[in-house]
């Protein structure tokens, strides 16, 4: 868990957030428990209904799947839902308003390829 939450954001979705990039990062595997409201109400000294939002957004997503007085545990399909989810996301955060910007500056596809390649180049791969 990160020591510290970011004020510019909702709590739950920094929770949530927090357990897809484990679930992405394989600190998290399909069958394995997740932290419980409550670990992360004490972890952050907030409201376990605060934690338990983000939480239940995951359940209904089919990350996470509740366990009637054992816990709440990943999903075998958690890591695919996620990556998909997060794919999406940056499409229409980074690649659309980059591909509107490259419209406004008159540049065509390939040259947005040419430059994505010369990062690549400048890095070494």
């Amino acid at each position: 868990m990160k020591k510290e939450l970011d004020e510019n954001k909702p709590i739950f979705l920094q929770i949530k957030e927090q357990i897809e990039d484990s679930i992405i990062d394989g600190s998290l595997n399909g069958g394995e428990r997740a932290p419980s409201t409550n670990e992360f109400a004490k972890f952050y000294q907030i409201n376990p209904a605060t934690a338990g939002k983000g939480i239940n957004e995951l359940v209904s997503e089919g990350i996470l799947l509740k366990k009637r007085g054992v816990g709440m545990f990943v999903t075998d399909e958690a890591k695919g839902i996620v990556i998909e989810k997060r794919k999406q996301t940056f499409y229409e955060n980074y690649l659309l308003p980059m591909k509107r910007e490259a419209q406004k500056l008159e540049m065509d596809r390939q040259e947005l390829i040419n430059m994505l390649n010369r990062e690549d180049e400048a890095n070494g791969n």
